[in-house]
């Protein structure tokens, strides 16, 4: 007995010392992680279009155990985990990207209800036989700077045509900024503010600048969990095809509406133009180099209840939104842009949790007026 109690205090140690060099090992690890920040090559690897197939819209979500799907913070996994990224483009493919919000994503709609699914199941073709094939980009979030975000990154995977969604609420200059997918990527949102001299008056604040610690091992332990946590959720996702949920109630738009006219922290009669962020579109349009881009004002819903007079929605007083199409319009004009305004083009019992989001049969409406956009912009097929 006394022989093991002195082999035990002779091994403690040399315990000691492998505990001691593998804590210094982790700090020099922590270290170089900090100071080399590995995680965007990691983002970028992915299972998707490689063990199973890219996924039809970009992560988004509040409910991973019943949506086989959830928000992140990485473009780079975002992108790798989409059908875009697939390969090579293909030579007989006429690639058309489409940027927006969370009605360009599809809210409550499945891929194929949604704007880009119905334009992708159109079956049209260039005159040279190249068949259109779209690409939904769309992100749940109202922010021009968020598009802009994609857009930098989407020139990447050769797109022939852009169309741009847009809404008055993606423009408020106050909003650019706050997003929780362009705070969360602060290097890249900064290099773009420098690129193009955009200008957000203290803004910035909302950029979420990580500090040494937070380069880590253990500071970037949420990032790595949620690159994996995308990979296995894939799993689900490639079997059912389901990546969000699809509640059989939902609260309808508000149709019946409070005789508020003010937007925001503006009040009638004037919006002036350095309120909306302008600048982050002109940006936008720059960064797409030579490729045509159509831009188009989405569908809101019209309401034709109680204070309709004062606003059109939940969202806009008419003298707000009024403005904003003039301002859009002549922007549009003076720039030469290909500019679709189909503002009320859908009726208002085809929207349905928001003054935003479309039915289908919306969806349908929008996607017969973009063919007709899509064809003054080139020779397409039917």
């Amino acid at each position: 007995m006394q022989n093991d109690k002195k082999e035990i205090n002779f091994r403690w140690p040399v315990i000691g010392r492998i505990l001691l060099k593998a804590l210094v090992l982790f700090a020099i690890a922590n270290l170089l992680l900090a100071a080399v920040s590995p995680l965007p090559a990691l983002e970028s690897i992915s299972a998707y279009n490689h063990l199973f197939p890219g996924r039809k819209r970009f992560p988004f979500g509040e409910d991973p155990a019943a949506a086989y799907n959830f928000s992140l913070y990485s473009f780079e996994a975002m992108f790798a985990s989409h059908r875009v990224a697939a390969g090579p483009k293909p030579t007989d493919e006429f690639r058309v990207l489409i940027v927006g919000d969370s009605s360009t994503w599809g809210t409550l709609l499945r891929p194929e209800e949604s704007l880009t699914g119905q334009l992708d199941t159109a079956d049209l073709h260039m005159p040279d036989g190249r068949r259109l094939a779209f690409y939904n980009l769309g992100y749940p979030t109202l922010s021009l700077f968020k598009d802009l975000m994609v857009l930098e990154r989407a020139m990447a995977y050769q797109p022939d045509v852009i169309v741009w969604l847009v809404t008055l609420d993606s423009f408020p200059v106050e909003k650019q900024l706050v997003s929780p997918i362009v705070a969360n990527n602060a290097a890249e949102a900064q290099a773009l503010i420098d690129s193009y001299q955009l200008q957000f008056d203290g803004n910035q604040d909302a950029l979420v600048i990580p500090g040494f610690w937070q380069r880590t091992l253990i500071g970037q332990r949420r990032a790595l969990a949620d690159l994996a946590r995308l990979q296995l959720y894939g799993v689900m996702w490639a079997a059912t095809g389901i990546d969000q949920v699809y509640p059989s109630d939902y609260p309808s738009a508000q149709r019946d509406l409070e005789a508020d006219a003010s937007f925001y922290n503006y009040q009638p009669p004037t919006l002036a133009p350095a309120s909306l962020a302008m600048d982050v579109l002109t940006a936008g349009m720059q960064a797409v180099g030579d490729v045509p881009v159509l831009l188009v004002n989405e569908p809101i819903l019209v309401s034709s209840g109680e204070n309709s007079d004062v606003r059109y929605n939940f969202y806009y007083p008419r003298w707000a939104y009024d403005q904003y199409r003039q301002l859009l319009a002549e922007q549009a004009g003076d720039a030469g842009w290909q500019y679709l305004d189909a503002w009320d083009l859908v009726p208002e019992d085809e929207f349905t949790n928001s003054a935003i989001h479309r039915t289908p049969a919306g969806e349908a409406l929008l996607k017969q007026a973009v063919i007709e956009e899509l064809t003054s912009l080139m020779d397409i097929e039917e």
